[in-house]
């Protein structure tokens, strides 16, 4: 078999038992071209025999002939018998001598058929191939923009996400700040009105306390008293420190962890015997370590002394410094 071309290099091998098929045609054939001649005879008989007899071809009249004596003429010869021609023999076809190069030559022809015939199936097969692979190629290609769409979709949105949940958060934000100013704003309005109703309170309780002393007979002041009331309303000028001195000794604080002297102020009610029963924080110090300290002091303390007239000032506004 003669070499495929190039592109068909790689192409499937074409099916075997070809050459060996063609053998066996020839074979046969030839076979069958000794048995139709050995049953037919070669010899000629050349002899052949053939009659011929002339004839005129027009029919014409003898002339007389001349009357010498008067003899009646002589009767025609009778008619020749015409024989029947001999049959022709028919002599049986010649059959032509084998001709082995007309049987190769078209064996060689089946064979460049066949091999035309193969490659151009291959030539289909592949062009098959490259049909199915382009649209192979083109379903690929198809799929991979589709799935690039998509994710440029998803990006797409997922970015719209964000933003709308970034705007929320910032709605949030912005919310809670203005509730927390709200709230911060009404803690001061409430702060502010709790301190002005306890300055009430307290002025109250003053002008209360000034129009019962003002109510007791008889006035008490010493002789250096400049008051012009009756009695004194107010604690003896030693009433403050014995206060001091009894709440004290039992606050526990370290003065040199605080700089400067700030004071704090304590608003202490009692009980007609003394006994604390409420403490108020009416100003800090600035420091909320000493207030705690002050405000523990006074709960250990419990009960405060009387004054020199034996009473229990209440409400008593208690000021505290560290360095005192």
């Amino acid at each position: 078999m003669s070499a495929l071309p190039k592109h068909l290099e790689f192409a499937p091998p074409p099916p075997k038992g070809t050459a060996s098929s063609v053998f066996a045609a020839l074979v046969v054939h030839a076979l069958l071209i000794v048995a139709l001649t050995a049953g037919i005879q070669w010899k000629q008989d050349n002899s052949v025999s053939v009659e011929a007899e002339l004839w005129s071809a027009v029919p014409m009249a003898a002339a007389p002939a001349l009357v010498e004596v008067e003899t009646p003429p002589p009767p025609p010869p009778p008619a020749p018998k015409l024989e029947p021609a001999p049959k022709p023999v028919v002599k049986a076809p010649e059959l032509p001598a084998p001709n082995r190069d007309a049987d190769i030559a078209l064996a060689k022809k089946r064979k460049i058929e066949e091999e035309k015939k193969l490659q151009d199936a291959l030539k289909a097969e592949e062009r098959r191939k490259e049909e199915v692979k382009k649209e192979a190629e083109k379903k690929a290609k198809a799929k991979i923009e589709e799935d690039k769409r998509k994710l440029e979709a998803k990006k797409e949105e997922e970015r719209k996400d964000k933003e709308r949940q970034e705007k929320e958060k910032q709605k949030e934000r912005a919310e809670k700040e203005r509730k927390d100013k709200e709230a911060k704003k009404q803690q001061a309005q409430k702060d502010s009105k709790a301190a002005a109703d306890e300055a009430k309170k307290l002025d109250a309780i003053r002008k209360e306390n000034m129009k019962r002393i003002e109510g007791l007979a008889g006035a008490s002041g010493n002789e250096n008293a400049t008051g012009n009331a009756m009695k004194s309303s107010g604690p003896s000028d030693s009433y403050g420190g014995r206060i001091r001195a009894r709440v004290k000794p039992n606050i526990t604080f370290d003065p040199s962890a605080i700089s400067g002297n700030p004071a704090a102020e304590v608003e202490v009610r009692c009980a007609p015997d003394g006994t604390i029963v409420s403490k108020k924080l009416v100003k800090s110090s600035g420091n909320s370590a000493w207030d705690n300290a002050v405000l523990k002091a006074i709960d250990k303390t419990e009960i405060l002394p009387r004054d020199t007239d034996g009473r229990v000032h209440s409400p008593l506004l208690l000021v505290f410094k560290p360095n005192d």
